[in-house]
C-alpha cells in the first residue's frame, strides 16, 4: 500500500491535484450520539435548556465542513457547493443519527469535509446537553457513501 501524503524522502506533502480535472464529488458520513432516554426525548421535544440543539448542531456542522483545511493539515481548500446535516432518532439504540453530506465540483474528494461536519455536529449535541447527561458518548463516525473521481463510487455495505 502506498500513501500519497509523503514524498520519496518520507516528508509530509499536500498531494498535487492540479493536473486532475474537476468532477462532481459527493460524500455522506454518519455519526451517532448515544444518550439517556430523557435527553433524547428532551432534544426531540425541543425542551433543552440551551435551546434548539439540532438547529445549532446543523449550523456547527455546516461551518465545520468549510473549515476543514484549517483543521486537517494536508487537506485541500475546496469550494463546497452543498453541505447538509440531517438527524434522525433511534429510540431503541438511544441515539441520534447524524448524516452529513458534502458536494463539490472539484479535483479531489470531499470525504474529510463530511467527516469533520458529522464530527462537529455530534460534538455540538454533546456540548449542548452535557450539563444534563454526562453519560453521553459520541461514536461510530463512518464514511457511508463516496461518489466521483477516479476511484468511483463507494457504498458502505453495513449501512442501515
Amino acid at each position: 500500500m502506498s500513501f500519497n501524503h509523503f514524498d520519496d524522502q518520507g516528508r509530509a506533502v499536500m498531494v498535487d491535484v492540479s493536473g486532475k480535472s474537476p468532477t462532481l464529488r459527493r460524500a455522506i458520513v454518519g455519526a451517532k450520539v448515544f444518550m439517556s432516554p430523557a435527553t433524547l426525548a428532551g432534544i426531540r421535544q425541543g425542551e433543552m435548556k440551551k435551546g434548539d440543539v439540532l438547529a445549532v448542531a446543523r449550523l456547527a456542522g455546516i461551518a465545520a465542513a468549510k473549515k476543514t483545511p484549517d483543521l486537517i493539515p494536508l487537506s485541500h481548500p475546496l469550494s463546497l457547493h452543498a453541505v447538509t446535516i440531517d438527524f434522525s432518532f433511534d429510540e431503541q439504540a438511544g441515539c441520534i443519527l447524524i448524516e452529513a453530506m458534502v458536494k463539490a465540483l472539484e479535483r479531489t474528494g470531499v470525504e474529510m469535509e463530511a467527516m469533520v461536519a458529522a464530527s462537529v455536529a455530534a460534538l455540538t449535541i454533546y456540548d449542548m446537553c452535557k450539563g444534563v447527561d454526562r453519560s453521553m458518548t459520541v461514536g461510530e463516525i463512518a464514511l457511508l457513501l463516496k461518489e466521483g473521481g477516479k476511484s468511483g463510487t463507494f457504498i458502505r455495505e453495513d449501512r442501515e
